[in-house]
């Protein structure tokens, strides 16, 4: 197991080296034209859609799940995100790597990029109602009482909008919540903690279907190259 993800660290750390250098190269002319302020910022954004800029595109640590639609996220919470996989508080070996080598000026301009291209139309005012099992689970966690109206409008940038998210995604970050004592995996988040440790997996995996269900403004944008 160590070795296995000793060589997937690898081939991470290799096409984020590869997309960037790519994105350099291959930058269009219009961001040419912006001057250096946008370069750099398509720079700093390149070692991101290796992953994030692919639709459909799975990773395979801790399980093999959908990796996060981040267009469209709330920039705050963004930031708040890679900073804790720089201090070690969420643990993943690639993200903490990627959040290791950002300042917080890049980190700002990622998370900026990023919250800009947010999906359109807007999230409807009314949808569709969660069936009495998860009515019930949601009112547990008080899951609203952060992420507010329809999981897509957070009381507070840095809490993330729900909605529309991948459903094998959430259900693993939300069991990532219950790990405890693992070297390369789990999140430290007393109140996130708080709140899932009350569910079994079969609860969250519901929750996660639900939340996903929602429409939402979470997107993935391919890269030209990519398309």
């Amino acid at each position: 197991m160590k070795k296995l993800l000793q060589i997937s660290l690898a081939l991470a750390a290799s096409f984020c080296a590869s997309a960037s250098a790519n994105a350099q190269a291959q930058a269009p002319a219009d961001a040419k034209a912006n001057g250096s302020a946008q370069t750099s910022v398509q720079t700093k954004v390149a070692m991101c859609i290796g992953c994030h800029g692919i639709p459909g595109y799975q990773a395979s640590f801790p399980e093999v799940h959908k990796v996060p639609m981040i267009a469209g996220q709330n920039a705050k919470y963004i930031i708040s995100a890679l900073n804790a996989y720089n201090k070690g508080e969420r643990k993943h070996p690639t993200m903490r790597g990627i959040g290791q080598h950002l300042s917080e000026q890049d980190m700002a301009d990622v998370a900026a990029y990023y919250e800009k291209q947010a999906g359109v139309p807007p999230v409807p005012e009314t949808v569709t109602p969660p069936s009495a099992q998860v009515a019930e689970l949601l009112s547990k966690g008080a899951c609203a009482s952060c992420h507010g109206a329809n999981f897509s409008k957070p009381i507070d940038g840095a809490y993330p909008k729900l909605a529309g998210q991948h459903a094998d995604y959430l259900y693993v970050a939300l069991k990532s919540y219950q790990a405890e004592g693992k070297a390369t995996y789990g999140r430290n988040n007393a109140i996130m903690a708080g709140q899932v440790k009350q569910f079994s997996h079969t609860e969250l995996k519901a929750l996660a279907n639900y939340l996903a269900s929602l429409p939402g403004e979470l997107r993935t944008v391919p890269q030209s190259k990519f398309r």
